[in-house]
């Protein structure tokens, strides 16, 4: 699509400093927010008078909501997590719903209403920037960036720990955790066609599916028929997920902003997935009988813990970098791993010293006779999002031709 014009703020005008953004779950990059627009004005000459005015009255709608949820986004206390994730995102989502259609009929083949007006966006990261390109596709290519956000918005508000009348402290509830599944791979389905797709969405498309898998290893944790096999399988492809996002961030413009902190996110998140997948796998290995098979074991174990270590390290530098984050009280994947992978490591590490220095005799130590950690076994993923498929164009341009 090339770059577009862009539209600097006087640099003598103080921006907008982030200090804290929050407790945070679900990381992304500044809210682009659109710009208001006068359809009659720019098309008046080439275009019906009630198109112009539906689609200036759709937008001024997705201009307001966007902006509303932008500031309440930069707050560092986030609103209460409602069951469906807050009603404020879920309205602006039907907004660009309802826009999107509408929008479509200027891009038609063949349209001489094309680049006669300048579609303007900003970043809520710094907002003196704008950018604007006379090209209805750069609108809807925002459009669904900006629906892709949203979902990410609602799955990090369901994902805050709420309190409930039980008397049992705050905590992410099941049903909340399954209704971020299908919002993560509804993120993960605006992947556009090659022509038209950019690193950014491909980075949150990547990230959606990430995300996905990570809920349904936390579910899959807490359901007591759910096997090892099932949950070494989930890791395994959670890693794969991110490693495809970690490759995606280096191609997209980072600054000492929210682009340096996504990458920092992601990073956390992809050694994260190593730990749990040699969790799992050394788990596996363990209920082998030979010894060799008991070595690997161990190795897989210890290199969890090691990769479970360097996770918490990434995840303060996330936190710290700028704007600020709080981590919220773990759940899921992340508090099943901090509570069992010392234990079990320490427990089996043990174990199989002291049935070495019985056999063998020999006080050595453990860490000298343990190999390199096992290959991971590599699986398909078995989680995919729908592709997103654009709707029809509004019926209502073809009734006001007409």
């Amino acid at each position: 699509m090339g770059c577009g014009a862009s539209k600097w703020g006087d640099p003598g005008v103080r921006q907008r400093s982030l200090s804290s953004v929050g407790e945070v779950v679900v990381f992304l990059p500044g809210l682009r927010v659109p710009r208001n627009i006068d359809f009659s004005r720019t098309l008046g000459d080439h275009l019906d008078k009630s198109i112009a005015e539906r689609l200036t009255a759709l937008r001024a709608r997705v201009v307001l909501m966007a902006a509303q949820e932008s500031a309440t986004a930069l707050k560092p206390r986030r609103r209460v997590a409602t069951r469906h994730g807050g009603s404020s995102t879920a309205n602006l989502l039907q907004a660009l719903e309802e826009y999107l259609p509408v929008l479509l009929g200027l891009v038609k083949e063949g349209t001489q209403l094309r680049n006669k007006v300048q579609f303007v966006w900003a970043n809520q990261e710094d907002v003196a920037e704008e950018t604007s390109m006379a090209d209805p596709w750069y609108e809807v290519l925002s459009v669904l960036h900006l629906m892709a956000m949203v979902c990410f918005l609602q799955a990090n508000t369901l994902l805050l720990p709420r309190s409930y009348a039980d008397g049992h402290g705050p905590r992410v509830s099941e049903e909340s955790r399954q209704a971020t599944v299908d919002l993560f791979l509804k993120a993960a389905g605006r992947e556009l066609p090659v022509d038209l797709a950019e690193d950014n969405l491909k980075a949150l498309s990547l990230q959606g599916l990430s995300q996905g898998v990570d809920m349904q290893l936390g579910l899959a944790i807490d359901n007591p028929k759910a096997t090892l096999a099932v949950k070494r399988r989930l890791a395994c492809e959670m890693i794969k997920c991110w490693k495809q996002v970690k490759d995606t961030i280096p191609e997209l413009p980072l600054s000492d902003g929210w682009g340096k902190k996504h990458a920092l996110f992601v990073k956390w998140k992809y050694v994260e997935a190593k730990a749990a997948a040699y969790y799992f796998h050394g788990l596996i290995l363990d209920e082998g009988e030979t010894e060799k098979a008991q070595e690997m074991a161990i190795a897989a174990l210890q290199a969890s813990e090691e990769f479970l270590n360097e996770s918490k390290r990434a995840s303060e530098a996330f936190h710290a970098a700028p704007p600020a984050s709080r981590r919220p009280a773990p759940f899921g994947t992340t508090k099943y791993l901090l509570e069992m992978i010392s234990k079990d490591v320490q427990s089996k590490v043990q174990s199989y010293q002291d049935l070495y220095t019985q056999q063998r005799g020999s006080n050595i130590g453990v860490s000298k006779i343990i190999a390199t950690p096992p290959q991971l076994p590599d699986f398909p993923l078995a989680l995919s999002p729908e592709d997103y498929e654009l709707p029809q164009s509004d019926p209502f341009w073809k009734e006001a031709n007409q």
